[in-house]
């Protein structure tokens, strides 16, 4: 199981959000480069980006960041945040990235998710991020009223190349990944999923490893507030 510690970028710091709450932030001292930098000197292979700025602007904010990173360390990068357009895709394609997230401006408009995966194959990433079962939008500020489970069938033969679920109410507050929804959405899915959202210890890493159809987990607060230490988790890592 792939292991995807987590960066995201805010006014050129790494930041974690509890809940996806802009007001709801920490920011920590180290830049996203020397991040990266401390993920590539453990070992680890994968890496989940996620552009805030972008995602509140719907704009390659933080492109030059994120080319430097793809430049200096062989990592297999996925990145999101505020991806709207085929242009926006076709830049971070360009830079590096292994897969690009398409989240709010997949759900609003199934079309441009359509397309986009026949222009990129293998390259478009799918950002489920849910609330008690209905799909979140816009930085999870907008409820879409659409349950996840019947948006994944209907965009279940797109050609999609992976599938990133997010409980929302466990993002940031390490309680646990939501295993039992991230089951469902995986039992029903044509593709792999990464779970996302509240991982706390090595034991839901390991956890998620019992599950079929799950491709890899994403780590984030756990990692930066030392609750897991990177040279056990990076024995996870395969």
């Amino acid at each position: 199981m792939k292991i995807f510690p987590a960066i995201d970028i805010k006014d050129k710091k790494c930041v974690r959000l509890v809940r996806g709450d802009f007001n709801n932030k920490t920011e920590y001292e180290m830049s996203p480069i020397e991040q990266a930098e401390k993920y590539k000197d453990y070992g680890f292979k994968n890496l989940h980006m996620v552009d805030l700025d972008g995602a509140l602007t719907g704009e390659t904010v933080n492109l030059d960041i994120i080319q430097d990173i793809f430049n200096k360390f062989d990592l297999k990068i996925e990145i999101g945040g505020g991806i709207r357009n085929i242009e926006s895709i076709k830049k971070y394609i360009d830079a590096g990235a292994e897969k690009v997230i398409l989240g709010s401006a997949a759900i609003k408009n199934k079309n441009f998710l359509k397309e986009a995966c026949k222009k990129f194959p293998n390259k478009i990433a799918l950002g489920l991020d849910a609330k008690d079962g209905y799909l979140s939008v816009s930085g999870w500020k907008e409820n879409s009223n659409q349950l996840t489970l019947d948006y994944l069938k209907e965009v279940n033969d797109y050609g999609i190349s992976r599938l990133i679920y997010t409980d929302i109410n466990r993002d940031g507050m390490k309680q646990g990944p939501n295993f039992e929804e991230t089951s469902r959405v995986a039992e029903i899915s044509n593709f792999p999923v990464i779970i996302s959202g509240g991982v706390s210890s090595i034991d839901d890493i390991k956890k998620a490893k019992s599950l079929n159809n799950i491709e890899g987990i994403i780590v984030g607060k756990a990692i930066y507030d030392g609750d897991i230490k990177l040279e056990e988790l990076v024995k996870e890592d395969a």
